[in-house]
């Protein structure tokens, strides 16, 4: 019997409208009842959790920005953050833009979002649509710590942008995506979303192999990797599928619910 679940949101634990269905509400509900541990292990910043307590309810501790963070909802407060340094974030913008001219740049610092001027003149609209940020220069923000620093690239079908992007990085970050492979993320090396939830759950005295993970994109294959059960959502990137030990229902059909219900009533992953 697994004794913990660790589940990404978006595309996972959410449907395509962002909501939690009441099958899946109920079935974390049974699993609490049961005594099995949820942690959610998201790409989201912290500010972007409050709606998803709303709808599924206070599970514990949250591990956002892909694990660089770890968000207590109860106190709408970060207890651990694991950050670039200032200068590797300098490093690596100058690095980046040298090479892809046409890159602009994010930054989570905790609960801060700021995001670099360029953003108006290449997507207005966009820029509209961030009343939670600030817009600067993206230097002004690269005097203090990064959670997590965001390359946003022109949109391309060019699969292999995140392995350019992590040559260029090399060992100063870890790259990832949770969307598109254009819209890529870099965090600090030592991190990422199994390691920080491996750490939350030895509190609790529980392993890897008392863990079913979820997950749809590629910043969950550490996660489903490390965990006892690995499942992918039926309408995860092929690069999930293949390393999952199991492929479940899409996120819009609340394939989470369908293995968590699965292991209540028999136990079996």
């Amino acid at each position: 019997m697994y004794r913990a679940i660790a589940t990404d949101l978006d595309g996972t634990l959410l449907r395509s409208d962002l909501s939690v269905s009441a099958r899946t509400r109920r079935a974390f509900d049974a699993a609490e009842d049961a005594g099995l541990l949820v942690v959610l292990a998201t790409g989201r910043p912290p500010r972007w959790i409050p709606p998803v307590i709303d709808q599924i309810g206070r599970r514990g501790l949250v591990v956002c920005a892909n694990g660089a963070s770890v968000y207590d909802p109860a106190r709408d407060e970060l207890i651990a953050r694991t950050d670039l340094s200032a200068e590797v974030a300098a490093g690596l913008v100058a690095d980046l833009r040298a090479v892809f001219p046409d890159a602009v740049f994010s930054v989570e610092q905790g609960m801060d979002f700021g995001i670099d001027v360029a953003i108006r003149d290449l997507r207005p609209e966009f820029a509209r649509k961030l009343p939670d940020a600030t817009i600067a220069p993206i230097e002004s923000f690269l005097d203090e710590p990064v959670t997590k620093l965001i390359c946003r690239l022109p949109r391309s079908a060019d699969l292999t942008l995140p392995e350019q992007v992590q040559a260029v990085v090399g060992d100063r970050g870890l790259v990832t995506h949770s969307t598109e492979p254009s819209f890529l993320e870099i965090s600090h090396p030592a991190v990422h979303k199994a390691v920080t939830v491996e750490r939350l759950l030895e509190a609790s005295g529980l392993a890897a192999g008392d863990v079913v993970a979820f997950g749809d994109m590629p910043n969950d294959i550490e996660l489903l990797r490390w965990a006892g059960l690995g499942v992918a959502m039926g309408n995860a990137s092929p690069s999930v599928r293949e390393v999952a030990d199991e492929v479940t229902e899409t996120n819009d059909e609340d394939g989470v619910a369908v293995v968590v219900e699965r292991i209540l009533t028999d136990g079996t992953g």
